[in-house]
């Protein structure tokens, strides 16, 4: 979204706790309709990255249950889980119900599809996989479940929560503003090190303010970024297994008519930003996936 001056294969956005189950390896649940044209995803893309990744997964149907019924399973599943993977393909009335359930939850859920149009307008932000075959999903998917491993035992991780994207236009000028909200989490069971400074690493051409005071703001010293923003860390510390929220907004002159660009009512924005968290013993780095459309609202 913020730099665009190179493109490579995402990170997750979030990253999970791992619950060891009787067999020590995380567990991932998995949401797709039960269509045989679906087998060979599941065995044969989903199952082969999950346990590439050294985790364990299951599907409702596989399981044995006696005294629930199959709705009161698929919840007590999902809280059970570490890791939601949903496959949207098709739309699936079913799976979007489930996959709404297990966000109200707080879970790390990763989309699926072979289809971009099917993922809902307001979802398009979290994390998503595209895939055009089975090996295609596979590789993709043990890429983001590694990664979520390595994550999850950081004591001060940054992931995206929420981000809204408008438009502000004139005759002259048409300015994008984007609300991007963030967990910095501690998920060790220890106190995370003091917290000496974060910065926010963008591309070029971007202003940021945090509760209403402007960031200052300087050349990158990271390569792949254009500018690093000094954003002041809300807490000193993050208690044991502790969450903290912190808000940015940030602005960006998309279009100038003098300069002779015609001015859209919409922006793509896409791309990636870095968050560094400096400690006295090392910095912490998250590098987030931002996309969104900032555009003008109609009245």
């Amino acid at each position: 979204m913020l730099n665009k001056e190179k493109v490579e294969k995402p990170f997750p956005l979030v990253l999970i706790k791992v619950c060891k189950l009787e067999n020590n390896k995380p567990f991932v649940f998995v949401l797709m309709p039960f269509d045989k044209i679906f087998d060979d995803v599941y065995n044969l893309g989903i199952k082969g990255a999950v346990e590439q990744s050294g985790m364990f997964c299951q599907r409702v149907d596989e399981q044995i249950f006696h005294k629930e019924n199959i709705l009161t399973r698929i919840y007590n599943q999902i809280n059970t889980a570490d890791v939601i993977v949903a496959d949207m393909t098709g739309r699936n009335p079913n799976v979007f119900y489930e996959v709404g359930y297990a966000h109200a939850k707080g879970k790390l859920c990763i989309l699926l599809t072979n289809n971009s149009q099917d993922i809902p307008f307001d979802l398009k932000h979290h994390r998503h996989l595209v895939y055009n075959s089975v090996s295609h999903l596979k590789d993709q998917l043990t890429s983001d479940l590694q990664h979520v491993l390595v994550e999850s035992e950081k004591p001060i991780a940054v992931s995206l929560n929420s981000i809204e994207g408008d438009l502000e236009k004139t005759e002259y000028t048409a300015t994008a503003i984007v609300t991007i909200s963030f967990d910095m989490q501690n998920k060790t069971d220890a106190q995370s090190p003091d917290i000496e400074t974060i910065y926010f690493y963008t591309g070029k051409g971007w202003y940021f303010s945090q509760d209403g005071q402007e960031c200052m703001s300087t050349e990158s010293d990271m390569p792949d970024f254009g500018q690093r923003h000094f954003i002041k860390s809300p807490v000193s510390r993050i208690g044991r297994k502790g969450w903290v929220p912190l808000k940015l907004i940030g602005r960006k002159v998309m279009g100038r008519s003098w300069s002779g660009d015609e001015l859209q009512d919409s922006y793509d924005l896409n791309g990636f930003v870095l968050m560094k968290v400096r400690t006295p013993y090392q910095d912490f780095l998250s590098r987030i996936e931002l996309k969104i459309t900032a555009d003008t609202i109609p009245f």
